[in-house]
């Protein structure tokens, strides 16, 4: 006999909401009927008056005293057992569906009711119906629902699903009650966020920091945006703690301006050391040179990746590298560490993070994670529960760009409008599905489409995923080519000031925030720009609803609406967490009641 462990187990639940939230999926109701209703189940107290048999078939006659009627129930595989349990004079309570034959009342293969008066739930689980029941019976109760934090309403709720007294507490006209569906997400964003805050352990920081940030913001050839200050007022406030080392996410939306987040951070640590470390050599390249470009002159800034270092990096102030920092040997001891897309790192390379961000006594350093990724405002208030989030929104200045879903009969059109492009010194980005070509994939591929590109126009480069040049190929074209063909290489990061036409093509295949980031590569400086999204399909939904906003964090619930979100925590994207009720597309406020709950309960 499997022990009530092993069941949770099976079940792959830890807490008493996640059994809670194990609700029936139907019901049997067993109380008696209060009518004749044919078509449909009827649960009737019955006695026999007679038994035949016809043609390998039992005819048993049952009279309903509560209706002053006779019916016919009709058994088509007989044994024993049924003129044994069917004897004439016999009592019982009765179900089946009632139909009329010949102008009769007749039950076909009726059953013996046992749990008379009792609304049985029913459960899609991989135990076994008695195995669920009795942790259900073992562990639910009004007093243990309380006891995790609910309200006596939400136990109420709870409870009268799994141990129904009336079907008019569950559904009415077949749905389940609006009430219970309410009460139903936020047990469920209660508990998620509960068990998330659990995971969180902070530690002691290597020290609090305290610097001065005025020049560098005064120095600054541009205003700060609000959510930019505020980002930076939250980090500040963060770093200056020492009994706490800070942990927090910064979700930037596309060219929202994480950079001056990320350089105002590194002068809270002066005179100590920060370091941040990018995903790829071009990344960190670009973020170097912003450093140096903006922090102050007396600063000393160094590089470091695999093929190129720049500057003095143990003597630095600032060390900006690629994860060759993690096997520097000498790499000096940093009380801030931060981070540039830290999904993209593998699990190995953040372990080596984690050890990077402890001294020798187990301290650890100040930690910020930046991501381009926006995410829904209610997945930000899930991860705060694990890790500090800010989001910024919106960009320093507004962007031109026009959106627009092509098909190929539009194809001669978009060649004029690339070269016009062209022809004013600007730069075009068309990205491909595939390398090479694919009887899967009904596009053209990269390899297939470049003697197209590269006849047509003399300053036409080419890159792709598995590209051992592609960093450099990508500097290049950001220098002095006119078109760049590639693969989503350049979703993420590289800033290339005078692209502004960008065709994705088979955009169909691709998830709306990889989309998002696409676009994001154009008008990063405010020239008008055009995104355009090819596609065979005649016509797509989720295309149609992208081109009507420019704003990552709608996208980023529109790609909810359309397909199944992760979670982003601790820069790990997660798709495993799925809910069942709640809809983190439109449920902001609810999740956020479920926080306010949660922050208010008593620190264990």
């Amino acid at each position: 006999m499997q022990t009530h462990k092993q069941l949770f187990s099976k079940l792959k639940i830890s807490t008493l909401l996640d059994l809670a939230l194990l609700t029936p999926t139907s019901y049997t109701d067993n109380n008696l009927s209060s009518s004749l209703t044919l078509g449909q189940r009827n649960i009737f107290q019955a006695k026999v008056t007679s038994l035949n048999s016809y043609n390998a078939k039992l005819m048993v006659k049952f009279y309903l005293p509560k209706f002053n009627q006779t019916i016919q129930g009709i058994f088509f595989r007989v044994s024993p057992y049924h003129y044994q349990s069917f004897s004439v004079g016999k009592e019982m309570v009765i179900e089946g569906k009632l139909e009329l034959y010949r102008d009769n009342y007749q039950i076909g293969q009726p059953k013996v009711v046992k749990n008379i008066g009792l609304i049985v739930p029913k459960y899609k689980s991989v135990l076994k119906q008695d195995d669920i029941k009795k942790l259900i019976l073992t562990y639910l109760s009004m007093q243990s629902l309380l006891d995790t934090g609910l309200s006596l309403e939400e136990a109420e709720v709870l409870m009268a699903l799994h141990f129904p007294k009336d079907m008019n507490q569950i559904y009415h006209n077949g749905s389940l009650l609006a009430k219970n569906i309410q009460v139903l997400k936020i047990v469920e964003a209660f508990n998620h966020l509960k068990k998330l805050s659990n995971k969180r352990i902070d530690y002691q920081a290597q020290k609090a920091l305290c610097g001065n940030i005025s020049e560098f913001v005064e120095g600054l050839p541009f205003l700060l945006t609000l959510e930019q200050k505020s980002t930076i007022k939250s980090i500040q406030s963060d770093l200056a703690q020492k009994e706490r080392a800070s942990k927090r996410m910064v979700v930037g939306d596309v060219g929202s301006g994480k950079t001056m987040v990320i350089l105002a951070s590194m002068m809270m640590a002066y005179p100590s050391k920060a370091i941040l470390m990018a995903p790829t050599s071009l990344l960190a390249l670009q973020l170097y040179e912003e450093a140096c470009k903006y922090l102050p002159s007396f600063m000393n800034i160094a590089l470091v990746m695999q093929n190129k270092e720049e500057g003095e990096y143990l003597s630095a102030d600032f060390i900006i590298g690629t994860h060759s920092l993690l096997y520097k040997d000498n790499l000096p001891t940093a009380p801030l560490v931060m981070v540039d897309e830290q999904h993209r790192f593998g699990t190995t390379q953040r372990q080596l993070l984690e050890s990077l961000a402890r001294d020798a006594e187990g301290k650890h350093a100040h930690f910020i994670q930046f991501s381009a990724t926006p995410i829904p405002r209610t997945q930000a208030m899930m991860n705060s529960a694990l890790l500090d989030v800010s989001l910024i929104t919106k960009t320093p200045f507004e962007k031109k760009i026009s959106t627009k879903v092509i098909k190929k009969p539009d194809f001669p059109k978009l060649l004029e409008h690339i070269k016009v492009e062209i022809a004013k010194n600007h730069q075009v980005l068309i990205v491909y599905p595939l390398v090479e070509a694919s009887d899967s994939i009904e596009y053209q591929s990269l390899s297939e489409s470049r003697e197209f590109w590269e006849k047509r126009f003399e300053k036409t480069f080419v890159t792709h995923g598995k590209d051992k040049n592609k960093e450099k190929v990508l500097i290049e074209f950001r220098e002095r080519g006119d078109i760049l063909l590639a693969t989503t290489v350049v979703e993420v990061g590289i800033s290339l000031p005078r692209l502004t036409l960008i065709v994705i093509v088979g955009a169909e295949r691709l998830g709306l925030a990889t989309l998002h980031q696409l676009r994001g590569r154009v008008g990063r400086l405010g020239l008008e720009s055009w995104c355009y999204l090819f596609t065979h399909n005649e016509s797509n939904k989720r295309l149609d609803a992208f081109t009507q906003t420019t704003n990552g964090f709608d996208i980023a619930s529109l790609d909810l609406k359309f397909r199944d979100g992760g979670d982003i925590l601790d820069g790990t994207v997660q798709s495993g967490t799925k809910f069942k009720w709640l809809d983190m597309g439109q449920d902001e406020e609810i999740v956020a009641k479920a926080q306010q709950r949660v922050e208010s309960l008593p620190k264990s």
